[in-house]
């Protein structure tokens, strides 16, 4: 099915694993101890985006004074709680699977490098992928396509023969910025 591309770019979080809950129950928690409020609908349209953006956004919402980066390290520090214990894989899995071998993978996600090492080694699927691309390992974040073309250079791909599969607008638009097709899999 996908034999055509010369290397495949995966979004990690609601993409190849459901680890959405973890997350919204690590910033449920923190939203409650500072007594912050942020909408499901505001925190899905910043799906893609590192915490630290998040944060930024919640400050804002809430014209509150905390500082974000430390906002987001009490959210990571939560998250550590519950991501390994709650998070499984989704069935896109199965095309990682299938391709292992065979065409050059990676994962291009908005948590950190560390987080993404440890929950896709926890799941037994790291293995699969030859790039992994965090965060923290790039400048700019999604909908910016550095992610994306980071992957696409670290898999030795040239960006339009690389196809990203995603589940957020930031990463739809950001794999679109890339030159790169792209599979929206709330659609499949």
């Amino acid at each position: 099915m996908y034999d055509h591309y010369d290397g495949l770019i995966f979004d990690m979080d609601g993409t190849l694993v459901n680890s959405e809950p973890a997350h919204r129950q690590a910033w449920k928690q923190v939203l409650e101890k500072h007594g912050l409020t942020f909408s499901f609908e505001q925190m899905v349209a910043l799906n893609g985006s590192p915490g630290w953006k998040i944060a930024e956004q919640i400050v804002i919402a809430n014209h509150a004074t905390l500082d974000p980066q430390q906002l987001a390290a009490e959210k990571e520090q939560q998250l550590d709680k519950f991501l390994l214990v709650t998070s499984t894989l989704l069935p896109l899995i199965e095309v990682a699977k299938r391709y292992h071998g065979k065409l050059p993978m990676a994962v291009g996600t908005g948590s950190s490098h560390s987080m993404a090492e440890r929950l896709l080694t926890h799941l037994g699927v790291r293995h699969l992928f030859s790039v992994l691309v965090a965060a923290d390992d790039v400048r700019q974040h999604k909908p910016d396509p550095q992610t994306f073309l980071e992957c696409a250079r670290l898999m030795g791909v040239e960006a339009n023969r690389c196809v990203v599969f995603e589940d957020a607008d930031f990463g739809v638009r950001a794999a679109k910025a890339a030159g790169m097709d792209v599979v929206d899999v709330r659609h499949l």
